[in-house]
Parts: C-alpha cells; sequence; structure tokens
C-alpha cells in the first residue's frame, strides 16, 4: 500500500513538471475564452462592500498561452479590487495558462459616496493581452447613497422620508415620548443582527403604492429571500406602533411585542403589510395586544403568529399561509396560549374573523388553554386548516384547499371556484372599516359576503 502511495506522489511530481514545461504558443489564433463578459453587481449602498463575484478565463488550446499583462483599467483608484488566483493586485504580468486550464479572477466592489440622491453607475473593465489578442471584462455597479444610523435614538418627533434609503447598523431605538413617523416609500435597511426597538411611538404610513420596506441592506440577488438578516422590529413595554401598508422580510423575528398598551392606544395596529422569509415567526408576543387587518403573512420557520402569557389578539381579513420550503417547522402557525410560567399568566381575548389560515401541516391553528382564566374566543367566518372539529362551527370551512392561484410563486390571491369566495361576514360596523378593511390588499373595494383572506375576489 504504501508503495501505490509512493509511485503516486512521483507521478504526481512528474506530471506537474511536465506541465510547467508545456509548450507555449504564440499563435494570435489562440485565443482565450471567458466564462462570462460582463459583471454586473447589484444596487450597493456607499460605504458598503459587495459580495465577491468569480470570472473564469479558460484557455480551451492544446497548447498553453501567456497572458503577457492583465490588469484593473481603473488601478489602485477603481471602486472594484480584483484577486487574480489568489493574490491580490490590480495588475499582473506573464501568466502561463496552460492547455485545457482556467485562471480564476475574484472580484468586489466598494462605492464611495457622492452627493448624488438617486442610484448611480460606476463602471471599470478587466484587461488582458495573449498573443497580440486583447481582450476585456466589463465591471458595472449601481450605488445608492443612503442615511446611516449606527446605534441611533430618536429623543424627539422625527420624519423619514423616502429621499435617501436609511440603513442602520446596530439598532435604532425610539426613546418614550418621542414618535418617528415614516413616509410613502421610504426604505429602511437593516446591517446583519441590526435591530429597531420601539419605547415611544412608530407610524408607518405606506400606500399602496409606495409601501415602506424593511429589509436587510444586502440586496444583491442571492439574498433576496434569506431569512434571519436582521433581528427585527422590538415593541417594548411602553412602546406603541401603527404600520400600514408596509413590507418587511428576512428578518429573524419581523415583530414582536412585549406587554399590553399603557394607553388607551393600541399596542400594534398592523394593516395592508406583507410580512415574509422570518428564520423564526412573522409576530411573538407576549402578554400583548395585536390588531392585524388584511395582511399577508408567508414563509416563517416556525410560526406566523406565537402569542403567549394571555393578551389581545384581533385578526380579520388576513391570509396566514405556513409554507416555508427552507425551515422543517413542526409548530401550528398560528399558535395562542394564556401562559407563559407557573407565575406568568393572563387571559386570552381572541378574534378570528374572515380570515385564511392554511399550510403545510395537518393543523395550522392551536389554542392553548393551560389555566382556568375564562379565555374569550371569538372564532368566525374563517378558512382553516386544523384537526381540531371544534371549529368546524360558527360557518368557519375546514380542510378544503383554498386554491391559492400559485403560492410556490409567491401568489396567494385566489382561483376562479375557491371555496374561500363569498365567505366572509359583513364588516361594515367594526370599528375600524372604513381606516383598514373597506379595501382589501391590492386597494380593492371589498364587498359582503367578502372573500376571506387579504384579497377581494368576485
Amino acid at each position: 500500500m504504501r508503495l501505490v502511495i509512493l509511485y503516486s506522489v512521483i507521478f504526481s511530481i512528474l506530471f506537474s513538471s511536465c506541465r510547467k514545461d508545456e509548450h507555449t504558443t504564440t499563435d494570435p489564433n489562440a485565443k482565450l475564452t471567458l466564462s462570462k463578459d460582463i459583471i454586473l453587481f447589484d444596487t450597493l449602498f456607499t460605504t458598503i462592500g459587495s459580495v465577491t463575484k468569480t470570472v473564469k478565463i479558460i484557455n480551451k488550446n492544446n497548447d498553453a498561452v501567456n497572458i503577457s499583462e492583465l490588469l484593473l483599467a481603473g488601478g489602485n483608484s477603481s471602486p472594484f479590487s480584483i484577486n487574480i488566483n489568489g493574490q491580490n493586485a490590480s495588475s499582473s504580468t506573464n501568466l502561463k495558462l496552460n492547455g485545457q486550464d482556467s485562471l480564476n479572477i475574484f472580484v468586489k466592489v466598494s462605492i464611495n459616496p457622492n452627493t448624488k440622491n438617486t442610484p448611480f453607475l460606476v463602471q471599470d473593465s478587466i484587461i488582458f493581452q495573449s498573443n497580440g489578442n486583447r481582450q476585456s471584462i466589463q465591471l458595472m455597479a449601481y450605488g445608492q447613497n443612503a442615511v446611516f444610523i449606527n446605534n441611533g435614538v430618536i429623543n424627539s418627533n422625527t420624519i423619514w422620508n423616502n429621499n435617501l434609503p436609511y440603513i442602520i447598523n446596530g439598532a435604532v431605538t425610539i426613546l418614550n415620548n418621542a414618535k418617528l413617523d415614516i413616509s410613502p416609500g421610504a426604505k429602511i435597511y437593516f446591517h446583519k443582527d441590526a435591530i429597531m426597538n420601539i419605547e415611544g411611538k412608530l407610524s408607518v404610513n405606506g400606500t399602496t403604492a409606495e409601501p415602506v420596506q424593511f429589509s436587510s441592506d444586502r440586496t444583491e440577488d442571492i439574498y433576496a429571500n434569506e431569512p434571519g438578516q436582521w433581528k427585527g422590529i422590538y415593541i417594548k413595554r411602553l412602546g406603541t406602533g401603527i404600520i400600514n401598508n408596509a413590507i418587511i422580510k428576512n428578518a429573524s423575528v419581523g415583530i414582536s411585542s412585549d406587554s399590553l398598551s399603557s394607553s388607551t392606544e393600541p399596542k400594534l395596529i398592523l394593516a395592508n403589510s406583507i410580512i415574509k422569509n422570518m428564520q423564526v415567526a412573522a409576530f411573538i408576543g407576549y402578554h400583548t395586544e395585536l390588531l392585524a387587518f388584511n395582511n399577508l403573512i408567508y414563509n416563517c420557520g416556525n410560526y406566523i403568529i406565537y402569542g403567549i402569557g394571555g393578551g389581545n389578539y384581533n385578526l380579520k381579513q388576513n391570509t396566514l399561509a405556513g409554507f416555508n420550503p427552507s425551515f422543517p417547522r413542526k409548530n401550528a402557525a398560528l399558535t395562542f396560549s394564556d401562559y407563559i410560567s407557573s407565575t406568568s399568566y393572563n387571559k386570552l381575548q381572541l378574534n378570528l374573523t374572515n380570515n385564511i389560515i392554511w399550510g403545510s401541516l395537518t393543523n395550522e391553528l392551536d389554542i392553548q388553554k393551560k389555566t382556568s382564566l375564562a379565555n374569550e374566543l371569538l372564532i368566525f367566518n374563517n378558512l382553516i386548516k386544523t384537526t381540531n372539529t371544534t371549529y368546524n362551527s360558527n360557518n368557519n370551512t375546514t380542510n378544503v384547499d383554498p386554491l391559492f392561484t400559485l403560492a410556490f410563486k409567491e401568489n396567494f390571491e385566489l382561483s376562479s371556484g375557491s371555496p374561500a369566495l363569498a365567505k366572509g361576514i359583513s364588516l361594515t360596523t367594526d370599528q375600524y372599516y372604513n381606516l383598514y378593511l373597506s379595501k382589501d390588499l391590492k386597494n380593492n373595494t371589498r364587498t359582503f359576503p367578502s372573500s376571506l383572506g387579504c384579497f377581494e375576489k368576485k
């Protein structure tokens, strides 16, 4: 066995030696091939670097080819940087590329700030010459200036507009007695593990045409649906919030909420919003209050809504879809309990009306009563995937596929013939009807009996 290994080593050395002595052709027809001739980076925020992309220079000839010069056209002043087969350098000379072999070039970009308020294009190129042939690889990246907040504190009434994106690094905290208003079309991006803490008031004022976006600051395609990139929004004991027409995606927990409201204002109103791609849950509440109307929530690791320790939950006309191809989920999409521990439990008030509660598990609604408290449960006119036969009453539809248009492509509108059509009880007398329930998520007028869920279809 040792003899075999010895021969293998000797063969490898001899083979390597042969490769080094390989004949180098000077024939101008012996051109090199590129794996791609353009490298495009998605929009990057100024001062934040990109992912690394790779391009190969391939020698499909039988003989070696000498690359007499390879350089980054912009040199050391370029926003781009290159690594040539493991060496960081803006240029190199006399690189021998053996026949049927390839050379890797790794490319990154960092964009310096400027005065532009709109996205802008930066360009450069990698140029190389071999046997009198000049070839190039185009480099392009879109840059975007932003307002950078590093562990910031909001201690007075503040407005964030849509002129520039906001980049949160570490945390941003709205202090008690302060209010943050976020205007339509604003984009709030969070660096890795960043969080928004609310001790005062948050008011998100998006529109159907211009929703407010909360997401990671990595905008490259490979991060587009990656959960767990930032921590989420945390409404603390004294905080309150109204989130209307927002998109919240790719966090660990979309929204966490602690305690009931300490005033007459609801703890959180969440309306006309999309929450998706959460590593753990879209919403986690600890003896808190959530009023949720016309929302689409899906693709969450363990839960869509996890409400423990009792509290007040009022959910109407939501589509809550427990589909999560990235995670082996084991818990019901909606899980509520009146209990946290032997010393922490409270009454649970739950109103579920005109919702679709569906997903990949056999049971997507779990209400756990662990105390002798007189919980109030109002569950009317929902479509529910459940193993609990007690939900068969009150005009609920159970265990019948809602026939989403294309759930696997994130289209949760209802198909013709859906059992969720024209099943919703009238909400015209609801105190929130004119504010949040008279239109669906796409701003279409809702008529009763309505379609269940957040999309109206007739």
